[in-house]
């Protein structure tokens, strides 16, 4: 084999079709027995439908990545009824509560095997989703819909945290932290704020990935097909 063969052929990345080939082979779908060590806690939760949100992919011509290759990694790792949104990143899948926790390190893992980056990937129940719609504080004092926006914690930001968000630092943008969500509402376009994610992501030590109001009623529209908790 020649040089410059050899160096094409390494250099190649494995497909998603690749990455269900051998994980088939070496690391079968996620299965917890019900009484074996280690099985994580939510046992008899009845949720089964669930939103992924990664951060980061087909933006700006990079991490890019086919909805049609990440929806078939959410389905070998043992979800079921996937469906994708968008070229963001947004998946809506069942499956029981002890594998939607693990979804985020195993959908992260495929796509850095597959495609040789690193995403976060942070996940909600249908039910989460529901309530996310419902306590947006912004909707009741009348915000125009088109410029609202929902940050995603991966994890519930420390109160001392959320005390320490400079308020004033984008003027008229305001913000509402509640949980693990931060509701943004940014009258002059998101593209223009100085509420980022790198900002909220420094200040309250998590991981956030933001999605418009519009998608946001889309992804709650969709889980709510899927039949919500069962």
């Amino acid at each position: 084999m020649s040089r410059s063969k050899a160096r094409a052929t390494s250099s190649r990345r494995p497909t998603a079709s690749s990455w269900q080939a051998s994980s088939t082979r070496s690391s079968p779908r996620i299965r917890w027995s019900s009484d074996g060590p280690g099985r994580p806690p939510g046992e008899g939760m009845t949720e089964k439908t669930h939103v992924a949100l990664l951060r980061g992919i087909n933006v700006g011509g990079k991490n890019k990545l086919l909805m049609s290759d990440l929806a078939a990694m959410f389905v070998e790792s043992g979800c079921e009824d996937v469906r994708t949104y968008i070229q963001s990143g947004n998946v809506v899948f069942r499956a029981d509560p002890e594998l939607a926790r693990l979804v985020p390190d195993v959908i992260g893992a495929a796509i850095a095997e597959c495609f040789g980056y690193r995403v976060p990937v942070l996940t909600r129940t249908g039910g989460e989703l529901a309530a996310i719609v419902r306590e947006n504080p912004f909707l009741r004092g009348g915000a125009e819909t088109g410029k609202l926006h929902v940050g995603f914690l991966a994890e519930q930001p420390e109160a001392a945290a959320v005390d320490s968000l400079d308020r004033d630092r984008s003027p008229p943008d305001e913000f509402a932290v509640l949980g693990r969500e931060v509701y943004f509402h940014c009258p002059l376009g998101l593209a223009r704020t100085k509420f980022t994610a790198p900002y909220f992501e420094s200040k309250l030590s998590t991981t956030m990935t933001v999605r418009n109001w519009r998608t946001v009623l889309r992804l709650r529209e969709m889980t709510a097909g899927l039949g919500g908790c069962r």
